[in-house]
C-alpha cells in the first residue's frame, strides 16, 4: 500500500501500481563508456558496470554499442518510448505545499521513495529508499525506483535533506523533463531546486543528482557520496537538460562512477569534485561541463572493456542513441585540476572544445601526458580537438595519432591556441613520440613554447616565443632547431640562456570598496607587507588586494586579483 497526497492535501489509500515494461531482454557484451570492465548484462537488469540505462558497463549511457560498433540513430535505442514507462511512489505528492521535518521511505523494486508531481516544497525531510530495480531503461532514463523522483513540470524545491539510498538503480534525486529523445523538443520544464542537502548512495546505476528528458536542477551546498559502479555524483542521461551547481562537494568511489557524466549542459562552481576510481568528468555528444573555481582531483586505475587508456577528463560519442552530435564543450576557469593517473584529457570519436583558463592542473601520472587525441574503442567519426588556453600554464605531452586502435581507423586532428599569457612546456607527436603517425596538428603560438622533446606539427603560426632547448621542431617535415619556422614565429627561438625573466607583486589599496579611488604600485614581497603594516596602523578603514606578475622578454602577464580584505 501507498500514500497519495492528492490536490486536497489529504491522504488516500491506493494500491500500488504495477509497472508492465514490454522492453525485451537484449543481452550486450562489451558496452562501455567511461569505467572498468567488460561485463556481459541484460537490459532488464541492474547496470552491473556502466553508464545509465543498465546496459552499457562503466559508464556509458544506455545501449552503447558493443564492442565500439557504431549503435542507432538518437533515439533508437531500448528505453527511448516512455509510453511504455510506469511511476509509482510510496509517497505521491501532486500539490503545491509545504513539507517540513518529514521521512519518506520505500523498500519495493521500482517504486520512488518519494514521487513528486506539483509544485512543492521540502524542509528538513529524510528519503529511504531500497529494493532493486528491475529495469535499466527505466530507471535510469525515467526515474522509476529513485529515492525522489520529480516529473510532469512541477517546480519542486528541496532543503536541509537527508536522502539515502541502498538499491541497484537507486538515484537520490531525479529531475525528469518528458522528452523521451536526445533533442529536449519537448521538454516541460520540470526543475529542481536542491539545497544545503546530504546524498547518500550505494547501489550500482545510483547517482546522486540526476538529469534526462531535458529536466532542469539546480544544486546548491549539496555533500553527495556514491560508492556504486556507474554512479557519477553529478548525472544526466538520455534526453539530458540543464544541470547548474554552485558550492559543496561530490565524491564517487565506485568504477565507472566519474564525478560527472554528461550528456546534458552543466555547470559547476565552487565546488569539490573527487573521484576516486573513474575519471573526473566524462562528456558524450553535442554536451557541456563548465567548471569555475572548482577542485577536481580524478583517481582513474582501471579501464573500461572498450577504452585503451586510463584519464581523466574523458570526451566522446558512444553513438548509442543517448547523446546526439559530436561537439563537445569543456571549459575550466580557475581552480585546480589534479590527474592522479593516466592522460589529463582524452578525446576520441568525436569533435571536442576544451577552454582553460588560469587552472592549475598537476599530473601526477608517471607518462606525463596532458591530452592525447587518438582513436579508442569507438567508432563512428573522427577524432577532434580545439584547446583554447588563456592565461594558462600547460605542461606535459600531447599526443594527436592516426594509429588504428581495434574499433577504429579514423584521422585525428588538433588546433592548439595559446594566448600571449600562456605557456606550454612539452612536446607534440604520436603515440610513438614521433612522426609517423601524426595527424593534422595546428598551433596558434603566441605564448611560449618551450620545447621537452624533439617535436611535430603541421603549422605553426603567431606572434610567441619558441625555446628550441635543444629540441628540433618539425613543420610540416621541416626541421627546425632555430629560428621562426616558416617566419611565423615573429619572435623567433630563445634559448634558456636568453629568456629573461622578472616576477613580482601588485597591491591596490582604496578607503572604498568598490576600489573607485584607488593606489595601484609595482612592489616585492617585503614591500608589499610592508605597505599592509602601514595601512593597518592608519585611522582610515581601507581595503587591499594584491596580485602576482611576471615579464617574459618584455611581455608581461597578470594573475588574478585576490580577493578585497579590510584593514
Amino acid at each position: 500500500m501507498k500514500k497519495k497526497i492528492t490536490k486536497s492535501g489529504k491522504i488516500a489509500i491506493a494500491s500500488a501500481l504495477a509497472i508492465a515494461l514490454t522492453l525485451g531482454t537484449i543481452s550486450v557484451t562489451g558496452i562501455t563508456g567511461c569505467g572498468s570492465d567488460q561485463t556481459e548484462v541484460s537490459a532488464k537488469e541492474a547496470p552491473p558496470d556502466g553508464g545509465p540505462g543498465g546496459t552499457p558497463p562503466d559508464g556509458a549511457p544506455g545501449g552503447a554499442p558493443p564492442d565500439g560498433a557504431s549503435g542507432g540513430a538518437p533515439g533508437g535505442a531500448p528505453g527511448a518510448d516512455a509510453s511504455n514507462i510506469s511511476w509509482s511512489g510510496a509517497t505521491e505528492i501532486t500539490d503545491s505545499g509545504n513539507y517540513s521535518d518529514k521521512t519518506y521511505s520505500s523498500t519495493t523494486a521500482d517504486q520512488n521513495a518519494l514521487l513528486v508531481t506539483g509544485n512543492a516544497t521540502f524542509d528538513g525531510i529524510t528519503v529511504e529508499k531500497s529494493g532493486d530495480g528491475e529495469s535499466g531503461d527505466a530507471q535510469s532514463f525515467y526515474g522509476t525506483n529513485s529515492g525522489i523522483m520529480v516529473k510532469d513540470g512541477a517546480k519542486v524545491t528541496i532543503k536541509n535533506a537527508t536522502i539515502n539510498t541502498s538499491a541497484n538503480g537507486a538515484n537520490g534525486v531525479f529531475s525528469y523533463g518528458g522528452s523521451a529523445t536526445t533533442g529536449n523538443s519537448s521538454s516541460d520544464g520540470t526543475t529542481v531546486t536542491i539545497s544545503d542537502s546530504k546524498i547518500s548512495t550505494t547501489g550500482d546505476g545510483s547517482g546522486g543528482i540526476m538529469t534526462t528528458g531535458g529536466g532542469i536542477t539546480k544544486a546548491s551546498n549539496l555533500t553527495v557520496n556514491t560508492s556504486g559502479r556507474s554512479s557519477a555524483a553529478i548525472r544526466t542521461d538520455r534526453g539530458g537538460g540543464t544541470v547548474t551547481v554552485d558550492g559543496g562537494t561530490y565524491t564517487t568511489s565506485g568504477m565507472g562512477s566519474p564525478t560527472i557524466y554528461s550528456t546534458a549542459d552543466i555547470t559547476v562552481s565552487n565546488a569539490t569534485l573527487t573521484s576516486n576510481t573513474s575519471e573526473g568528468v566524462c562528456i558524450e555528444g553535442t554536451n557541456s561541463v563548465t567548471l569555475n573555481n572548482c577542485n577536481l582531483t580524478a583517481s582513474n586505475n582501471r579501464k573500461n572493456g572498450n577504452a585503451q587508456y586510463l584519464d581523466s577528463i574523458m570526451i566522446y560519442q558512444s553513438f548509442s542513441g543517448d547523446a546526439a552530435g559530436t561537439g563537445s564543450q569543456f571549459t575550466m576557469k580557475g581552480g585546480t585540476l589534479n590527474s592522479k593517473s593516466g592522460h589529463v584529457f582524452h578525446v576520441t570519436n568525436t569533435n571536442a572544445t576544451i577552454n582553460l583558463n588560469d587552472v592549475s592542473i598537476n599530473n601526477s601520472d608517471s607518462e606525463d601526458v596532458l591530452l592525447s587525441v587518438v582513436n579508442d574503442g569507438w567508432s563512428g567519426t573522427d577524432n577532434k580537438a580545439t584547446v583554447n588556453a588563456t592565461s594558462q600554464n600547460l605542461s606535459g605531452k600531447i599526443i594527436v595519432s592516426n594509429t588504428a586502435s581495434s574499433a577504429s581507423s579514423s584521422s585525428s586532428s588538433l588546433t592548439l591556441n595559446l594566448d600571449s599569457a600562456s605557456t606550454f612546456t612539452g612536446s607534440i607527436g604520436d603515440e610513438n613520440g614521433s612522426g609517423s603517425a601524426l595527424g593534422t596538428v595546428d598551433v596558434t603560438l603566441d605564448g611560449v613554447w618551450t620545447l621537452t622533446a624533439d617535436s611535430y606539427v603541421t603549422s605553426i603560426s603567431g606572434s610567441g616565443i619558441i625555446d628550441y632547448n635543444g629540441h628540433t621542431l618539425y613543420v610540416g617535415g621541416t626541421a627546425y632547431t632555430s629560428g621562426s619556422p616558416g617566419g611565423s614565429i615573429t619572435n623567433g627561438s630563445v634559448s634558456k640562456e636568453t629568456v629573461t625573466a622578472e616576477t613580482g607583486y601588485q597591491i591596490q589599496y582604496s578607503t572604498s570598496k568598490s576600489f573607485k579611488k584607488k593606489t595601484t604600485k609595482t612592489v616585492t614581497k617585503k614591500q608589499m607587507n610592508r605597505i599592509i603594516k602601514t595601512l593597518k596602523n592608519k585611522k582610515k578603514t581601507y581595503y587591499y588586494r594584491t596580485r602576482t606578475y611576471e615579464t617574459v622578454n618584455g611581455k608581461t602577464t597578470y594573475g588574478k586579483w585576490s580577493k578585497k580584505k579590510k584593514c
